[in-house]
Order: structure tokens, then C-alpha cells, then sequence
């Protein structure tokens, strides 16, 4: 369900980045030299030094990778041999040499190796807003900053660490013209949540200290700042910081947790579709929108029971589709009654699986949150 309008727009909220004029161009040869200089021999006919074999073996496995302390050995013994024999390719024994002690370094502290890289790719990317994309965490310069009040620069940070937002995804825009305030504020509101599920497909990740906000350009930054609507996870609280990454979709999950989510929010999908009115007031409505429960709940009990699970996983599963397959013959008899109270018996009796022990259960075998969350914020701050 979209969150409600209202929300007031941020302020200019990205910089222009820096670029790097180009490089002088490459010095040649004099074009008045009196004669050629020869790198080898006595005559411009001589032949070149042949490359040591040793340094192509060092580069091959330093490249490859899966014989690391191989190739440091071979890099160095091709180093020496090159002194000796005055042959070519000390490039590709140091070369060699370096790729293996980064693949050393990689199987013993891979850790270490890691957060290094992700230093060094934060480090070169500017700090404007405008080259968020998603997957990337962030800080504000300033703590606490209020999105309505606009965030010019933004520090990268690792999402395995505190950080104030996550970027779950971006909108491109394709106007020629800023198409103004309430257009950009309609559109967020409106696609920010389809990507927010496409991007994490564990619901219950995302507690009532999570909410939904995201980054809009100003009519000031709409010709340079490369238009796009960024939509990003924050602190319910301006000051609170999120703690672990909240991305769960087809990169992050495995093949069982996968299945598992795309039929449980399947059924989700359906059941947030529940009409506003009581059923007091529109039992017609109800009655149609407990068919579609029903219907769901069949296919994807159906779905869950054909699927493959781990021996651990296997009898959670199955206890969790009996369940679904109970709560499908209570919205069934919700479908066809004929007054509100005895609808309202039938809807509680259909919810009771919904968050429930054998809900909890498979989540937990399948290494997915199992802690249903309270609430999910809805709505920008």
C-alpha cells in the first residue's frame, strides 16, 4: 500500500563532480635524432632477448589465482634468472609475483581483504549525492539531517557497519524540463515501494525502525545533477543509524530462501489488498477480496509442497502448508456468508496462521528473519 502524500521535498542534493583534465600526450622520438638507439645488439638487425619462461608460469598462476603461493615462488625465481640472462619479462614476473601475494592474502585474511576494497572503491568515488545506486550505504555530513531540509554530500560507508541510509534502488527520469515538486513527490511515493520490495524480499527485515524515504532533485540541480529519483531505507529517527545491510533478493539469497519468499509474499501481496470499508458496510467487497485470499493460498500451499527443501527445513514446511491449507478453507467459508459477524469468525480463524509458530519455524530453518516485526513504517519522514 502506498504511504501517504505529504511529504516535503529535499533541497538541492547533489554536487557537480571534479573531473580531471586529460593527460599530456606521450613524448616520441626526436623527429631530428641522427641516428637510432637499438635497446639490444650490436645492429639494427639483431635479434631481442627472449622472454624467460619462469615469468610467463609467475603471471599465469598470479592471474589465475588458484595456486597463489606457486606463482610468488616462480615470479621471484624468474626475477633472478632475468639478472643472470639478461632475457626479457620482468614486468610479468613482478606482476606474477604481486597477483599471487593478493591471492595469499585473499584465502588467508579474506575479511580483511574485503573491507580494504570496499575502503578503496568508497574512497574514489565523490562524495555528491547524485552517484548513489543501489546497494550503496551512506552517512550525511551532517548528523541528523532531515531529508526535507536536503543532503548536498554524502560519506560511503560499508553496510556491514552503522550508517544512516541505504539506497534500495533509483527511478531515472527522462523530462526535459523539471516537471516540478509534486510530480517528483507522486512518482517516489509511487515506485519507491515497488522497489523496495523487489529489493528486499525478507519483510521481516525491515522493522518499525526502518522507514522509506528518498532524494529528489531540485528545480536549481535539475540541469546538472543527473536526474534520477534515488529511494533509499532510514532511522524511523533522524538520529538513529541502521546496523546491519537490508538487502535480501536474488543476489543474497539462496535457491530455498528464494522459493520461500516469492510464495509467502505472493500471499502477502493479496491479503494487503483488504478493503478499507468494514464489512459492515461493504460485505460484497470482502466476500470478493476472501475469494482472492483463498485462491492464493491454494497456489502457493501448492507451490511450497512441490518445492524440494532441506532435511531440516522439510517438516517446517510441510507443518506451515497444512496451516495455509486450514486458513484456506476459513476463507472460503468467508467467501460465501452471508452476514458480517459470521465473515469476521472466518477472517480471524483465516489469520491465525499469519505470523504464526510454523510461520516462525520455517524462517528459521531457512536462516530468514523469524521475528515478525511490529510494523512496517509507511510513510516518509
Amino acid at each position: 500500500m502506498p504511504p501517504p502524500s505529504g511529504s516535503q521535498q529535499p533541497q538541492d542534493l547533489y554536487q557537480s563532480a571534479q573531473l580531471q583534465g586529460p593527460h599530456p600526450p606521450l613524448q616520441g622520438p626526436h623527429p631530428h635524432a641522427p641516428y637510432q638507439v637499438w635497446g639490444q645488439g650490436y645492429t639494427p638487425f639483431a635479434r631481442s632477448a627472449p622472454v624467460n619462461g619462469v615469468a610467463i608460469a609467475a603471471l599465469v598462476l598470479g592471474l589465475l589465482c588458484f595456486l597463489p603461493a606457486v606463482g610468488l615462488v616462480l615470479g621471484i625465481i624468474a626475477l633472478v634468472q632475468i639478472e643472470k640472462r639478461g632475457e626479457r619479462g620482468e614486468g610479468m614476473a613482478i606482476a606474477g609475483a604481486v597477483a599471487s601475494s593478493l591471492g595469499i592474502a585473499l584465502l588467508l585474511f579474506p575479511n580483511v581483504v574485503h573491507d580494504s576494497w570496499e575502503g578503496f572503491v568508497e574512497d574514489t568515488k565523490d562524495s555528491s549525492s547524485r552517484f548513489l545506486a543501489k546497494g550503496d550505504c551512506f552517512d550525511f555530513d551532517v548528523p541528523g539531517l532531515e531529508f526535507d531540509r536536503g543532503a548536498d554530500h554524502v560519506d560511503w560507508v560499508s553496510c556491514n557497519y552503522e550508517h544512516d541510509a541505504e539506497v534500495f534502488g533509483t527511478i531515472p527520469l527522462s523530462n526535459d524540463d523539471y516537471p516540478g515538486d509534486d510530480y517528483l513527490t507522486d512518482k517516489a511515493e509511487d515506485e519507491c515501494w515497488t522497489l523496495r520490495d523487489a529489493y528486499a524480499m525478507d519483510h521481516w527485515r525491515l522493522t518499525d525502525k526502518v522507514g522509506v524515504n528518498y532524494l529528489t532533485p531540485t528545480a536549481e540541480s535539475w540541469s546538472w545533477r543527473g536526474n534520477k529519483i534515488t529511494c533509499v531505507f532510514t532511522h524511523t529517527n533522524a538520529y538513529g543509524t541502521l546496523r546491519d545491510p537490508l538487502r535480501t533478493d536474488e543476489s543474497t539469497l539462496n535457491a530455498y530462501q528464494l522459493a520461500f519468499l516469492k510464495a509467502m509474499n505472493a500471499v502477502d501481496e493479496v491479503l494487503h489488498e483488504e478493503p478499507e470499508e468494514d464489512a459492515e458496510e461493504n460485505l460484497g467487497a470482502h466476500k470478493d477480496w476472501a475469494a482472492d485470499v483463498r485462491d492464493v493460498l491454494g497456489e502457493q500451499a501448492d507451490t511450497l509442497r512441490r518445492h524440494t527443501w532441506p532435511g531440516h527445513t522439510d517438516k517446517s514446511v510441510d507443518a506451515l502448508v497444512r496451516d495455509m491449507q486450514d486458513a484456506r478453507a476459513e476463507w472460503a467459508k468467508a467467501a460465501t456468508t452471508s452476514d458480517a459477524h459470521t465473515y469476521y469468525l472466518h477472517y480471524d480463524n483465516g489469520y491465525k496462521y499469519v505470523d504464526g509458530d510454523t510461520t516462525r519455524s520455517a524462517r528459521s530453518d531457512l536462516g530468514l528473519a523469524f521475528t515478525p516485526p511490529s510494523t512496517v513504517a509507511k510513510s516518509s519522514q
